[in-house]
Parts: structure tokens; sequence; C-alpha cells
């Protein structure tokens, strides 16, 4: 039997700002089986009352091409990029991490939250919050870390895209 070749893309989405669209949108994959990994949405447009949403899904080369086709016939739709075949994108996501610890763990988190550039954003006698933002794997990589040290709590933005160079969305 033949391999199937699954593929992670970013696509993002720019869409009316009203009420439903996002539904519509998160209905189009659960009624056809497509799987979001992430999915972060936010008005971008004030005067135009438009809203970006940027989802990262996998699939096969022809799944991916069915999900794009298919958001193209969602009414409120204006514009879709795939940000992963149109050229070179940045992709950041954010994390809010708290560990609970004290003593030696306590200076470590410090240690490792000054490598991976991560801001502690609240800290009590006995708790920090980090803020981390980078790449997927960065980001991975630090709550990983910080378990062994008393890690307690996790939230994760999802992934946010834009494409390098001129052009826009």
């Amino acid at each position: 039997m033949k391999d199937i070749d699954f593929h992670r893309h970013t696509i993002a989405v720019l869409v009316d700002n009203e009420f439903g669209v996002l539904a519509r949108v998160v209905g189009l994959f659960s009624g056809r089986g497509y799987n979001i990994e992430s999915l972060t949405v936010a008005k971008v447009d004030e005067a135009q009352n438009l809203s970006r949403i940027t989802i990262v899904t996998t699939g096969t080369e022809m799944v991916i091409a069915q999900i794009k086709a298919q958001l193209e016939g969602l009414v409120p739709v204006h514009k879709i990029v795939d940000l992963t075949i149109d050229g070179p994108s940045v992709e950041r996501e954010m994390a809010l991490v708290k560990v609970e610890c004290k003593g030696e763990k306590r200076v470590e988190a410090l240690r490792m939250a000054d490598i991976f550039r991560a801001h502690a954003v609240d800290t009590t006698e006995t708790s920090f919050v980090f803020e981390v933002t980078g790449n997927r794997d960065k980001v991975k990589a630090f709550v990983e870390l910080m378990e062994p040290l008393g890690k307690t709590e996790v939230c994760r933005t999802g992934i946010v895209a834009v494409k390098r160079g001129s052009g826009t969305i």
C-alpha cells in the first residue's frame, strides 16, 4: 500500500466581520472531517469591517486544494492565501506558561526563560507566568523544559502568519 503524503499548510482567509462567519468556516472543516491544528481570528480592518482567520491544517495536496476551493465558496470570504506555497512567510505563536516552584527550580526557570527570551509577566513568591513568543517549535520546547520545573498551566494562542516581503492578503 502506498504511503499517503500529508502536508501542513497555513492558510490566511480575509472575511467579513459578521455573526456566524467563523462558525461557517469551522463547520466546513468539521463537516468534511478535516483537522484544524490551529485557528486564530481577529478584526484587522475597522473601515471595511474585515477579519483575518489564520488556519493551520494538514492533509494531502488534494485535500488542501479542496479546503481552499470550499472556503472560496463561502459568501463572506474576500481572499484566501496559502502562505505555505505562496512564498516565504513569518509564523509566530504566543504562550502563557505558569510555573510553580521554589529555590533552585525558581532560579532555573528564570535562566531558561532568559535563554528563550521569555518574559515573566507575573510573579509571586511561589510562581511565575512567562510569556514566550516564537515559531511553534520554540514554544513547544519552552513548554517541555518548564515541565520538570513545575509547569502547572499553559495557554497558547495558535499560529499567526504574514507573507514576507511585498504583497499582502
